[in-house]
């Protein structure tokens, strides 16, 4: 497993991919959606989300 520095959404995106590539499907969803959260742009949101389909599990949705 890599290494992360978590400063922008993309290394939040990064290790998403990473924990849906290791069998970690609930985990990738709270990554990609930090990095939504932290990205400004709607389409972006909407397509970081897309990506790792389910709902949301943050508990102040």
């Amino acid at each position: 497993m890599a290494l992360f520095n978590f400063n922008r959404p993309s290394d939040y995106l990064d290790a998403a991919r990473e924990m849906a590539d290791s069998n970690r499907p609930t985990l990738a969803r709270l990554l990609a959606e930090e990095a939504a959260d932290r990205t400004s742009d709607p389409a972006e949101k909407a397509r970081i989300l897309a990506g790792f389909p389910g709902g949301s599990l943050q508990k102040d949705n």
